[in-house]
């Protein structure tokens, strides 16, 4: 437990390096049941998977600040999102991927530097259905003769990706095209792929057997072949059916409805199935067999219903039924005064027309009867009782009174019921007397423009004045708007439009109009009532935090959106309960805050209230010293070290996120959660943004994943933290560089050499470049790759020498007493020496508390060809160490040395190619032939 927590018990200073950032670079990897992934025109990864298998798609990122990273799809014939939402993660995970899912998927990564790179793969889903066969007959006569000609003709479908290939059967005798004068295989012009038709052509006794149809995609993913059997005989034919029941049935409500079906002809025997006009058939329906039964059946389940029958010989049978299901509603009335005279008041002498309307189900079993009073009428001279058109208003009867008498004076009842009786009658009231006027409208005094806060609950009322009094229509009357309740048009019977929580939208003006039914048909009366919703000012930034370090000033500023009403708004300015300020807005719509020189007292929460009649909006400042949080550096080589059996290092590396516009920072604080202990890395001096800082964590244990904290601190005080997750992997053991990467895996110019080594790449090369050196692309052979390389032009002199240096690899002794036998670690890069001046490459390992500097570990001089080849040495360090590789410049500009894919590995180097393939090369003095029996002695290769 001591050793296991040593590298939280000590603090060293923090290390800072060069400044970095990099825009994103993105790879798509994948993993799951994969049948196959090839490169498709170079340009498209296709990936292929089975359906019902796992979909693993990872997308593997560079790039700092850490890019975020974003899936999305494109379906191979729709773009669309993914169904449920785009993944915001590193890895996709899809299971049981359906044929749907398929398509383009593209991997977005960006960190807002320069352009989002993005990276996309096809995922082709396979998959193969159980084939289908369906059975047409024709039937020609032929003239003058006395036979018939019959003609069968199968179809085989089967969907599948990729296409599907049909083979026919005969029993066990397989059948093709030119097999048997009798049959012909072919594919319609216009399906082709999709199916493969068998004609059988003025069928024999031989053709009724079994044929079998056999869809197969070669086996591709595994998917074996599918097959089905269709057996013909001279009995084959397309299904007939009959159903049990009339057209229409009519019925009453709560009534148990069964449908009866049956099949009257058909081989092989029909399967029956019940549809509804509906789409789907109603929840609590039972069909059994060919027979459909509704219990307890309700006016929505009114409609048409079919029965199909189906035994792929022919078209399917189809017989359909209409379900009506009887129903009386909506009843309305509406009173006509005479037409012929101007006003529309009811008067002896004149006539009057009583209206009254029935929705009726079935319509033709409608039926009216008339009362005065209670007592039935009849249609007279005077009284005359009509029904209207159903063409113009069904469900319309009519009462005229000719010549209106003071004796007419009373209740007239209209009653409408449907013969057979069965459903509830209707009945309406309508009274005819000296006070049956018509009706006026007219809002209440104080009731418009009706003045209410946002939030409020508010009744619109309009007063309504004559009997009967009709139903009042609200709508809005200064925009096409619906009403609160979404619709188009609201009903009140007592003239009042309640709205709660009523909204800053909903101001505006309301009509409210009488409707002719439940009342008179004559000339709508209406009224307008304005509405004006109050509501408090809405103000910008709401909450904005302000980051800034003593002594600095700060600018606060509000801004009023919009408020009603916008006169007479006041604002206050407080820190805490404390007031800072006060005013009235004139001109402007904003108020702006300062405070000039900001300390400690300063820090807290600023706000600024804006208030007008309705209420306040309020802008917040949060003004603090925090630091922002550091960003982690994910792209750091072989982070992993501290080669020993049960414990392991790791290098963290992160920037700090505008570390200016705070205090500077003193020290980070460092917790990993596993053992709840915290240590400061102090900071000397001040970090720059994008300065990349480095601290090592030691003794962690294998193979645990650790969290760690890591928190700025400046003189405010602890700033935002940001939590990472450091795990152990396979590749502990393995240092590799590239170069790919501006950081260039840490490797360092040495400061006492003469010139530098310098990043490259094939494709950025300057068209000036010497001619006859140098390589034309990297290692892996891509214009875009970048390797090391030492340029010889002038004022580049002989031997002038330019290092490159590793970065520190621990060495821990397994023995704790002391190193008796040293690791062995296999060092291999490759390099580049082509041209006719080439100089010297060098490799040393530098141990630390080393002084006098040892001879290389390996050398090579001279023109190696225009290629790449491979160096391999093993190494055997006691200490900590480090490799150099030393370029030296030969006697002329064409001398380029370049290097590239630097590996560092435990254990002795392998695959050792004979000395003597490069003894010639290595020699070129006494002292290296002596340095070559050395390096004999400790396993040097140069593979070519």
């Amino acid at each position: 437990c001591v050793c296991a927590c040593v590298f939280l018990l000590s603090a060293t200073p923090l290390t800072l390096l060069k400044l970095i950032t990099s825009p994103p670079t993105v790879r798509i990897v994948h993993s799951g049941h994969a049948c196959n992934v090839e490169e498709e025109r170079h340009t498209e990864r296709v990936y292929t998977i089975r359906e019902g298998e796992t979909l693993e798609l990872t997308c593997l990122v560079t790039g700092h600040p850490r890019p975020q990273i974003r899936w999305t799809k494109t379906a191979g014939s729709v773009s669309d999102r993914f169904q449920d939402s785009s993944v915001f993660n590193e890895t996709l995970h899809i299971s049981k991927i359906q044929r749907h899912q398929g398509g383009r998927y593209y991997c977005k990564a960006e960190n807002g530097l320069g352009s989002p790179a993005i990276k996309s793969i096809r995922v082709d889903v396979y998959y193969l259905d159980d084939p289908l066969v369906t059975v047409h007959q024709s039937v020609g006569e032929a003239k003058e003769q006395f036979y018939y000609e019959r003609t069968v003709f199968l179809r085989c479908v089967a969907n599948s990706n990729p296409p599907v290939r049909y083979s026919w059967h005969r029993g066990r005798d397989v059948l093709s095209q030119g097999s048997d004068k009798g049959v012909e295989i072919y594919e319609p012009f216009f399906t082709q792929g999709e199916t493969k038709i068998l004609k059988l052509k003025n069928l024999r006794p031989q053709d009724y057997a079994n044929y079998s149809c056999i869809a197969s995609v070669r086996n591709v993913c595994g998917i074996s072949d599918r097959n089905i059997v269709f057996k013909l005989t001279n009995k084959t034919a397309s299904p007939s059916i009959k159903l049990l029941v009339e057209d229409p049935i009519v019925v009453n409500p709560g009534q148990t409805v069964s449908l009866v079906c049956i099949t009257t002809g058909g081989e092989p025997n029909p399967t029956l199935s019940w549809v509804s006009s509906s789409d789907s058939l109603p929840e609590k329906s039972v069909v059994k067999g060919g027979t459909l039964t509704l219990p307890a059946i309700t006016s929505d389940e009114a409609g048409v219903y079919s029965c199909v029958a189906s035994n792929n010989v022919g078209n399917p049978a189809k017989k359909s039924t209409t379900i009506v299901v009887r129903a009386l509603k909506k009843g309305r009335f509406w009173i006509t005064p005479d037409p012929y005279h101007n006003d529309d008041n009811i008067q002896i002498g004149r006539e009057v027309k009583i209206s009254c309307q029935v929705e009726a189900t079935p319509p033709e079993e409608l039926i009216f009867g008339w009362l005065k009073n209670g007592r039935a009428m009849r249609s007279s001279e005077r009284m005359v009782i009509t029904q209207t058109d159903p063409d113009i208003s069904p469900g319309t009867t009519n009462l005229d009174i000719i010549d209106l008498k003071f004796t007419d004076f009373g209740t007239y009842t209209c009653v409408a019921a449907l013969k057979g009786g069965g459903i509830p009658e209707i009945s309406i009231d309508v009274n005819i007397s000296s006070t049956t006027v018509p009706p006026n409208l007219t809002v209440p005094r104080g009731k418009s423009p009706l003045v209410v806060r946002e939030g409020d609950t508010v009744e619109l009322e309009c007063l309504v004045s004559g009997k009967p009094k009709p139903i009042i229509l609200w709508s809005r009357a200064d925009k096409e708007a619906p009403m609160p309740d979404g619709s188009l048009q609201a009903e009140s019977y007592d003239g009042v439009l309640r709205i709660v929580n009523v909204s800053r939208e909903m101001t505006g003006s309301y009509r409210c109009q009488t409707s002719q039914f439940n009342g008179f048909n004559v000339k709508p009366r209406e009224a307008v009532v304005e509405l004006i919703v109050q509501y408090p000012p809405s103000v910008e930034p709401v909450l904005l935090e302000m980051r800034q370090g003593l002594g600095r000033p700060v600018v606060m500023n509000c801004r009023v959106l919009r408020a009603h009403p916008s006169r007479v708004l006041r604002y206050e300015w407080r820190l805490g309960n404390r007031l800072l300020h006060a005013g009235h807005f004139d001109q402007s719509d904003e108020t702006e805050y300062t405070v000039k020189s900001l300390n400690r007292e300063g820090w807290g929460e600023y706000t600024c209230d804006v208030n007008n009649e309705a209420g306040a909006g309020r802008c917040t400042f949060l003004v603090t010293g925090k630091a922002y949080p550091p960003e982690f550096y994910y792209d750091t080589y072989s982070p992993l070290w501290q080669n020993r059996p049960t414990v392991y290092g790791f290098k963290l590396q992160w920037t700090q996120m505008n570390p200016n516009a705070v205090d500077r920072i003193v020290a980070y604080r460092l917790g990993i959660r596993q053992h709840s202990v915290f240590i400061e890395i102090p900071v000397d001096g001040t970090i720059t943004k994008g300065e990349l800082n480095t601290h090592n964590l030691t003794e962690l244990i294998k193979p645990a994943a650790y969290e760690v904290r890591l928190t700025p601190i400046t003189r405010f005080g602890e700033g935002d933290s940001t939590i990472r997750i450091i795990t152990y992997s396979g590749d502990l053991n393995i240092f590799h560089c590239s170069f790919e990467e501006e950081p260039i895996c840490m490797f360092t110019q040495d400061k006492n050499d003469d010139f530098d080594w310098t990043r490259h790449s094939a494709a950025t090369r300057d068209t000036k470049y010497t001619p006859n050196t140098g390589p034309s692309d990297d290692r892996s052979g891509s214009k875009q790759g970048f390797y090391m390389y030492i340029e010889t032009s002038r004022p580049r002199k002989e031997g002038e020498v330019a290092r490159l240096v590793s970065p520190f690899f621990n060495v821990v002794p397994k023995n704790p007493y002391g190193i008796a036998n040293p690791p062995a670690y296999c060092f291999s890069f490759f390099f580049h020496m082509y041209g006719k001046h080439i100089g010297t490459l060098n490799a040393f390992l530098r141990q630390k508390g080393q002084t006098a500097a040892e001879g290389p570990a390996w050398s090579l001089s001279g023109n190696q060809g225009d290629r790449w080849k491979q160096a391999k040495v093993s190494i055997h360090p006691t200490a900590s160490f480090q490799v150099v590789l030393e370029g030296i410049r030969g006697p002329g500009i064409e001398g380029d040395i370049a290097i590239d894919d630097v590996t560092l590995e435990e254990g002795e180097c392998r695959d050792l190619p004979p000395i003597s393939k490069h003894l010639g090369t290595i020699v070129t003095d006494l002292s290296n032939v002596i340095l070559l029996f050395h390096q004999i002695n400790t396993f040097i290769t140069m593979q070519l």
